[in-house]
């Protein structure tokens, strides 16, 4: 079994791999790579510092993507309304942070707990929200055609983002509680600000705890049994239903903790935010395999240096900039899919 994948595979030693299988495997991931060799080679501090701006965004992109593959990987289905769970942990979090008037002038310690214990409110209500969700629209439909959930898990997101819209109507300034913008260290002439740490700090447990969870616990096996085959989980006695709302709960949870990140990362919220950031979490997890956990956390870094190169405007000469990164971005997804369609590191996955 993949310990990085949700799904399990068949522990039969694997047949010898041809020279044309190992260079399809790896000449995209070298591709890139050589890529970004060239580019520091070009222009080295830039390029360190796009690198570092990319992977703290990148481990924001990581989170929702993970949500993504969750699903996915347990009931094959893409839960278009995930970004809009995301914005509405976003949301709670600057709410919170409003109603008991916590600003940057407030003392260190309660900017601390304010953030931990809302860090845990957003990812609640995130969670609450996902699993509301499956219940209430997904789960009747557990054995239509798939185009109806599908064509459901949109109008969620449609529904979500004027909730959204109702909520909060106009972007809405989120106070500067960490610092974002001032500066930690400085290492090759490259400042790493309190943003990029902070990010960091909050999500690297985060994502760490769910592998966990998902390889090493009782209920993650249950998760791993039902993406496999969930007919003969339920003949083994797993409660199938259960286990899927568990999956919505944990990818609604870190959708969440990415809300609460984000707002403290870009100092800014809005309705619409929901539908770029699962777009750009939707298209990480593809890239890294869809079903794949540690394929979506690695496709959300990738995806954030690939941004933050693209928006720095020089590319190897070629003068780009924040116009063309989704082109850039997309352009890249669609080499992927054309010569690895299962992703960088994903797996086949069981057929439905």
């Amino acid at each position: 079994m993949e310990a990085a994948s949700i799904t399990e595979t068949a522990s039969a030693p694997p047949p010898a791999r041809k020279a044309g299988d190992v260079l399809n495997a790896y000449a995209l991931p070298l591709l890139l790579f050589g890529a970004l060799v060239a580019q520091f080679i070009y222009e080295p501090t830039a390029t360190l510092d796009n690198v570092k701006t990319g992977l703290s965004n990148g481990m924001v992109w990581a989170l929702i993507a993970l949500g993504y593959t969750l699903v996915y990987g347990i009931v094959e289905l893409i839960n278009f309304a995930h970004g809009e769970v995301f914005m509405i942990g976003a949301f709670v979090s600057l709410s919170l942070w409003q109603t008991f008037g916590v600003t940057d002038q407030t003392s260190l310690v309660l900017i601390v707990v304010s953030i931990i214990v809302f860090l845990a409110c957003s990812m609640f209500a995130s969670a609450s929200l996902n699993v509301l969700i499956e219940r209430a629209a997904y789960r009747p439909l557990r054995n239509a055609p798939k185009l109806a959930p599908l064509i459901t898990a949109i109008g969620m997101s449609f529904i979500l983002q004027n909730v959204g819209l109702l909520w909060r109507p106009t972007p809405d300034q989120v106070p500067d509680l960490i610092g974002s913008h001032a500066k930690y260290f400085t290492i090759f002439d490259v400042d790493v600000l309190h943003s990029d740490v902070f990010a960091v700090v909050i999500t690297v447990p985060l994502l760490m705890g769910l592998l966990w969870f998902v390889n090493n616990t009782k209920h993650g096996k249950a998760m791993r049994a039902t993406a496999q085959d969930p007919d003969a989980a339920r003949l083994m006695g797993i409660d199938v239903d259960r286990t899927i709302s568990l999956t919505f709960l944990l990818g609604g949870a870190m959708a969440g903790a990415a809300g609460l990140i984000y707002a403290l990362y870009n100092l800014t919220v809005r309705f619409n935010m929901g539908f770029t950031a699962g777009l750009i979490a939707f298209t990480a997890a593809v890239m890294g395999g869809i079903g794949n956990l540690k394929g979506a956390v690695i496709g959300g870094l990738i995806i954030g240096v690939i941004q933050a190169i693209s928006d720095g405007g020089n590319f190897l000469g070629l003068r780009l900039g924040e116009a063309w990164t989704p082109a850039v971005v997309f352009g890249i997804l669609i080499l992927v899919m054309v010569f690895r369609p299962q992703g960088l590191f994903g797996e086949e996955t069981r057929e439905g």
